[in-house]
């Protein structure tokens, strides 16, 4: 504990510390200096009385020598407030993960609860994790728990790695696996022998690509990740408060590739392979610029685009989400990137109050602090036919279900 307090009050007296040297002059800089260490050891003591837990030092701020804990600001807007306790239209939710220790059949009661058709688990593995996916989950309930594999790339530097993954999939498809899911580390953070960072373009994962298409397994690929994660951890970040709290979740740096480059090599794998599906998750993660998601969708009629994770970032912008949203109706689809019943940050509500309704300044997340942004969000009120192509239309083509 000792220690610990000792790495908090040297980092926060590097946060404090005035912005120009001086020698103290007492008549002129001794209230300025009181007032400075008296908020350090006001954090001091806090923090060895156990009242600045992860919430508080989240939403601090010192505002000219004062310090503000648990700032959380409550608006005086009179505002209409909708709570949508299910969607409109029952629907797939293609984009969660949970391990093999829950049950099915809690998930199919938190699923009727929510309104919830059908979910698409992207982390059922290979070699026996998926088996047992797909014995406890698809072999339950197919059309309602459904599972995407996973590659297995330690064994990418083997002589035969691409004939290994062709097999795979052809065998993880005859035994239920409906799709594949590519996690964001392949171009960002996995290397080979080399020591090189493997390419989603990588030449040795072609026959992967071109084999899902001929299996029609739609590739849910996670590529690079927000913007704000590929920019210096500084002021003028805007999910610095997100940064800090995973200092890991920050790209920016000699050592990884630039974002652009990683997008760029998944767009030469989508245009190489017209016949395969490819899902961008979270937006494409391009959320910011849906301008540039638009053309590449554009381009490509063989990408489409979940929105898992995302409504933070659509719902600040709902004028551009909206037109986006019902420009794209027929290639978007439902994700939240959690699953029914997970009680840290859940999703559904909110998601189905962003879409549906026309409610204003809202918070995008149900938790003492914002995850992503210090920003609220707003409905975009889609049409009932952009919804149900959105909830469940459009993955139920792709997926082929009844």
């Amino acid at each position: 504990m000792k220690k610990k307090l000792t790495k908090y009050i040297n980092q926060l007296s590097i946060i404090l510390k005035p912005a120009r040297s001086y020698k103290p002059v007492w008549k002129k800089y001794t209230n300025r200096t009181l007032r400075h260490y008296a908020c350090i050891i006001a954090i001091a003591v806090s923090l060895m009385l156990g009242c600045t837990k992860q919430v508080s030092i989240s939403q601090a701020l010192y505002i000219k020598g004062d310090l503000v804990l648990g700032y959380q600001p409550k608006s005086n807007l009179v505002l209409k407030q909708s709570t949508p306790g299910k969607p409109k239209y029952p629907v797939i939710d293609v984009h969660t993960h949970f391990s093999s220790d829950l049950s099915p059949i809690f998930l199919l009661e938190k699923m009727d609860e929510l309104g919830i058709r059908a979910i698409i688990n992207l982390s059922g593995g290979y070699g026996a994790k998926l088996d047992r996916m797909l014995e406890k989950f698809s072999g339950y309930y197919p059309d309602r728990l459904i599972i995407f594999c996973n590659l297995d790339f330690s064994k990418i530097d083997d002589s035969d790695f691409s004939e290994q993954m062709v097999t795979f999939l052809s065998a993880a498809h005859a035994k239920g696996a409906k799709g594949l899911k590519i996690f964001k580390n392949l171009g960002l953070t996995l290397k080979d022998k080399t020591g090189q960072i493997v390419a989603i373009d990588d030449a040795r994962l072609d026959p992967v690509w071109a084999r899902a298409g001929k299996l029609g397994m739609p590739v849910l690929i996670h590529t690079a990740d927000p913007v704000a994660f590929f920019k210096p951890t500084d002021r003028s970040n805007e999910r610095l408060m997100q940064l800090k709290r995973h200092p890991d979740w920050s790209f920016y740096g000699a050592e990884f590739p630039k974002r652009e480059t990683i997008i760029a090599q998944r767009n030469r794998v989508i245009a190489r392979h017209p016949d395969t599906i490819f899902i961008g998750a979270h937006v494409g993660n391009s959320a910011e610029d849906l301008m540039a998601i638009g053309k590449l969708l554009d381009s490509y009629p063989n990408f489409y685009v979940d929105v898992a994770a995302r409504v933070a970032e659509l719902g600040r912008q709902p004028y551009t989400a909206r037109e986006f949203l019902v420009k794209y109706q027929d290639r978007i689809l439902f994700g939240t990137d959690r699953y029914p019943g997970k009680t840290i940050q859940p999703r559904y509500k909110i998601y189905y109050r962003f879409l549906q309704t026309q409610d204003e300044y809202f918070d995008y997340y149900d938790h003492p602090f914002p995850p992503t942004g210090e920003w609220k969000i707003y409905g975009v009120f889609l049409p009932d036919e952009v919804l149900e192509k959105i909830y469940f239309k459009n993955a139920e083509r792709l997926l082929g279900l009844r």
